[in-house]
């Protein structure tokens, strides 16, 4: 990934907020079969290795978890937000009209090995994890008591478990770090005004402290 320095975000906890914040990876593996890239909801462990292990499930009918072998190199990629630029959101171009479109997101490379877990209790554990994580925002939270059992381990036995142990973090944030700060500020007002909290917010935070 392309990776100029004012973009660069190394700090370990913050990278694993923004993992949390978009779970919904793209798993780029490299297996017997060649390329492929899978969409998939992650659980982080923030504490389990050096920077963390990711864990998930895929359908068993999925050719993926028989074409990756284990501590086979992958990579995850969460895609933390984005938002297309107009030059006309920037106060600076209403003065000298030196301004063109961009595009500023968040993004966090997960570089690991993969581990496949055909394990019941693995994948019961995964599950339960990711959707107490996912409905504790409900005001009735499902959970898998409230499935019938029976119904619930057929389910759960149509699917395989991935671990992935994450040993390189790569995060960027663009966010328009290499302007002034009310060209930062002045994009981010509208951002979160149309409702992108994710990068506007993002922004604003970026041209307040660039205004300290």
């Amino acid at each position: 990934m392309y990776l100029p320095e004012q973009f660069k975000e190394s700090d370990i906890d913050a990278l694993h907020a923004l993992i949390e914040q978009r779970a919904f990876g793209t798993l780029v593996t490299h297996g017997r079969s060649g390329l492929d890239a899978n969409h998939v909801p992650f659980e982080l462990l923030r504490a389990e290795g050096e920077f963390g292990t990711l864990q998930a499930h895929v359908a068993r009918a999925n050719p993926l978890w028989q074409d990756v072998a284990d501590n086979d190199e992958v990579l995850v990629i969460f895609n933390a937000g984005d938002a297309y630029i107009s030059p006309s959101w920037y106060p600076s171009k209403h003065e000298h009209h030196k301004q063109v479109p961009t595009w500023n997101y968040a993004v966090v490379h997960a570089h690991g090995r993969i581990r496949i877990r055909d394990d019941s209790k693995f994948v019961r554990g995964v599950v339960a994890r990711l959707t107490r994580t996912h409905e504790a925002q409900e005001a009735q939270p499902w959970k898998m008591g409230d499935a019938p059992a029976d119904y619930l381990d057929e389910l759960l036995a149509a699917i395989v478990g991935l671990e992935v142990e994450i040993t390189r973090l790569v995060g960027k944030r663009k966010l328009g770090q290499h302007k002034d700060a009310r060209d930062i500020r002045g994009p981010g007002e509208v951002l979160v005004a149309r409702g992108n909290r994710q990068i506007g917010d993002a922004m604003l935070a970026c041209a307040a402290g660039k205004s300290e």
